[in-house]
Formats: structure tokens, sequence, C-alpha cells
């Protein structure tokens, strides 16, 4: 919020990859669903399946997704990677499975096709319910809730040396967490909590420069990859 209008930057959409202790976790699950690419000119797509690749990692090797949030370009690649558990906050999954569809619910930026995903992985047990705030899903992860940019969203503290946090939309861009401005997908009532969870992503990473937006190139200036999968050795 307060940027200028005439201003305009391009987006990315991202997943990220967590690698430890055995297991492959994706912190979301991108999108691959044809009717997005007719609502949003996106550009230089990558399947989030091929781009695990990029990594050394197959498909089938995640292990487990965590869902920031239920919208289309975070929860709609989950059917792309078949051994995978998916975890999500248990309202979340509760409101978007129901409340969500009924006079006066609110399903925007829900692809139904996800929704219906989502329920087929807890008939198969491979979900699971993330309970609330302050969870520890695996050792050295945690989860919190955000700010409501969806009914509840989440976030990911990877406790690693150093720690950082994954926001996804929580903190859409750098910009907003150096200016401590509010993204501006959340609701002007919602504007504090999204700027008091900004300033406690950052505690909890141990400065703000550690905590990871969900749509801000930048980050690949920041931490770039290229090269790095081709330049590893197996172990002998």
């Amino acid at each position: 919020m307060g940027a200028p209008k005439e201003e305009k930057i391009d987006t990315i959409f991202a997943v990220w990859l967590i690698r430890g202790g055995g297991r492959n976790i994706l912190f979301d699950s991108g999108f691959h669903r044809e009717r997005w690419f007719k609502e949003w000119p996106i550009q230089n797509f990558l399947r989030p399946d091929e781009a695990v690749k990029l990594a050394g990692v197959q498909p089938d090797e995640v292990t487990d997704i965590v869902i920031s949030h239920a919208h289309w370009d975070h929860l709609g690649g989950i059917d792309l990677f078949p051994k995978a558990t998916v975890w999500i906050q248990e309202e979340e999954f509760r409101y978007y499975t129901g409340p969500a569809w009924q006079p006066g619910g609110d399903h925007g930026g829900i692809d139904p096709d996800d929704v219906q995903y989502l329920v087929r992985l807890n008939t198969e047990d491979r979900l699971r319910l993330v309970k609330g705030d302050n969870v520890e899903l695996f050792p050295g992860i945690r989860a919190f809730t955000g700010g409501h940019h969806t009914f509840c969203s989440q976030y990911l503290l990877v406790e690693g040396e150093p720690k950082f946090v994954l926001a996804s939309d929580n903190a859409y861009l750098y910009r907003n967490l150096l200016t401590r401005t509010a993204s501006a997908t959340f609701t002007d009532d919602l504007w504090p909590a999204n700027v008091k969870n900004q300033e406690r992503m950052a505690q909890l990473a141990g400065s703000v420069d550690r905590v990871i937006p969900g749509h801000d190139a930048l980050e690949f200036q920041k931490y770039p990859t290229h090269g790095r999968v081709a330049t590893l050795k197996p172990p002998k």
C-alpha cells in the first residue's frame, strides 16, 4: 500500500524446496490448470513437477507439501506429486471445503478442482491438518498462522543456521517488509494484522533479510541457483 500507482513490476510464482532429514518438502505447490493461463498473462512458465527436477529431485521423491493457503497459485500443483503428504491449516481446509461455497461465503481465487483433490487426499490418508499457530511439523520446521490473506493462511520457520522464514503471501514483496507496509491483497481492516505478522516473521528469522516473500523476483537475485545442481557430485 502507498506505492506509486504508475509503477508496475512483474511478480513471480514460486515454490520452495526444503531438503533434509530424509525428506523433500515443498512449501506450496504452484499451479498448472489451463483456466488460470487464460485469466493471467503468465510468461516463462515451468510446471512445478519439472521445476523440482532442476534441484535434482524427482516428483515422486517429494515426501511432503506444506500449503501456505488455498489460492490457485499455491495449492494447484498438489496432484503433480504422487507420493506427497499435504499439510494445510485445519481451519483453512474446513472453510474452503464447506462454508466458502455457501451463500455469503468467499471463495475468490480458490479453484474447485483443487478443493476436490484436497478432499480426495483426505480420504486416501495423504492429508494432515495443522492445528493453529506455532506448530512443529518436522524437526526444525514450524508453522505459524498469518494475517488472514485467506481464511487461515500460514508461513514456515526453517530453523537452520541461519534461520529463515518462508512467508509466502503473508509478505508479497521485500518492499513490504522493509517499509513495514501491508500488501494490497489484504483488505484495509486487516492491514495492521499483516504488518504485525511481518514484524513477527523478522523476529523469528532473526533478521528481516532472512524473510522470503511470496512474489518478489528479487529473491532469485539474492539466492541464485543457476548451475548449482550441475556442480553437485554424487557421494562415493
